[in-house]
């Protein structure tokens, strides 16, 4: 097997273009048992994701998990699953589009945008092949996860990396790393809520649940704890909140290890028995809505709530095609293009261009 992969056909006369890879974390490609089984030992064999010991976590991953969990998960998927399917990646798929759209109208000249997901498909490494089929000499990575954490914007990037490392001509590379805090991210989980209000009205309580993650990984230096903490406070901030009137917790737990706290589900059990009868619930690490924000947050979360005593719930959406979120998404984009697009693009010159190019290569005899 060759140590590197076919470079895609060259042309002298081709201009290099830029490529922005959109990465979210994944979808099984159906709601059945087989398919969530492929999904789940991917995901769950990163170590990236379960950081045991990889002989220990091998047995009891094949032996336990992956003989139960998968049945399980499928019938969950099945309860959000859509005549489009999977809601994170047509979501996602939207957002890219959006992104795509955004870009063309501030830059005027190629660009090329594709999404893909760090388990499942489209994976990383076809996003990357794709791009490189459409002669990006330089790609900027922007994954889904506002908050940088080693399990999500970490893995992303070795699978990048680990993609590129099959080509013999690598392009440049730009990554974001995180925009917890970036005022346009913030800004349109503003406008989202506030839209949600103008319906539904204001509730007693606003919860942010974001992803858990194991506590060890804080005490370990992973700084994404932290990061949700400061985007929920400025997204209070913007609201006009005051500490009481919101509330910061993580969800979907794995394991028997200690995860960093409060827990969504314990607390809302806990605001409605302390009195909180109207309760809102938006997830801000989740750009696209999902199985962790449809299922767990919009059915069994809610459940617990009203269960114990709460009067009215709702999971507000996630920021999905929001026109605020694409803007916001495109300005973010824009910000770590800088410097590449050095003058304004004119298509009769790059035409000219290409052409002299292609001379000189044939004078050099690179051509024959």
């Amino acid at each position: 097997m060759p140590r590197y992969l076919p470079e895609p056909p060259f042309d002298h006369s081709q201009q290099g273009t830029t490529g922005v890879l959109v990465v979210n974390l994944g979808t099984p490609d159906a709601p059945e048992k087989s398919a969530l089984r492929r999904y789940l030992k991917q995901f769950l064999s990163d170590p990236r994701v379960v950081e045991l010991p990889r002989v220990l976590w091998w047995l009891i991953l094949n032996g336990f998990i992956l003989n139960t969990r998968p049945a399980k998960s499928a019938q969950k998927y099945a309860m959000i699953w859509t005549s489009k399917g999977s809601p994170l990646r047509f979501h996602t798929e939207e957002q890219a589009l959006g992104l795509a759209q955004g870009l063309h109208a501030q830059l005027q000249r190629p660009l090329c945008v594709k999404y893909a997901m760090r388990y499942g498909q489209p994976s990383i490494a076809t996003g990357v092949a794709e791009l490189k089929a459409k002669g990006c000499n330089r790609i900027l990575l922007l994954p889904l996860y506002p908050q940088y954490a080693a399990s999500t914007t970490g893995s992303s990037l070795d699978a990048l990396f680990a993609a590129l490392g099959r080509y013999r001509n690598v392009p440049e590379i730009r990554v974001i790393r995180h925009y917890h805090d970036h005022p346009a991210y913030i800004q349109a989980l503003k406008a989202r809520v506030e839209n949600f209000w103008n319906t539904h009205g204001r509730p007693d309580k606003l919860v942010m649940s974001f992803h858990g993650v194991p506590r060890y990984t804080l005490d370990k230096g992973d700084p994404y704890f932290c990061e949700c903490h400061k985007t929920g406070r400025l997204l209070a901030e913007a609201l006009g909140l005051q500490a009481e009137q919101y509330a910061v917790s993580f969800q979907s737990l794995f394991g028997r290890a200690e995860w960093v706290k409060p827990y969504t589900e314990p607390l809302v059990r806990q605001l409605a028995r302390d009195g909180v009868q109207n309760l809102h619930v938006i997830c801000p690490g989740f750009p696209a809505d999902c199985l962790e924000t449809l299922e767990e947050i919009g059915m069994e979360v809610k459940a617990a709530f009203l269960s114990s005593g709460g009067r009215e719930y709702h999971y507000i959406p996630a920021l999905n095609d929001e026109p605020a979120w694409l803007e916001g998404l495109t300005q973010i984009a824009l910000e770590h293009l800088q410097g590449w697009f050095k003058s304004p693009w004119n298509a009769e010159c790059a035409q000219r261009e290409g052409a002299l190019t292609q001379q000189r290569a044939q004078a050099l005899g690179a051509l024959q």
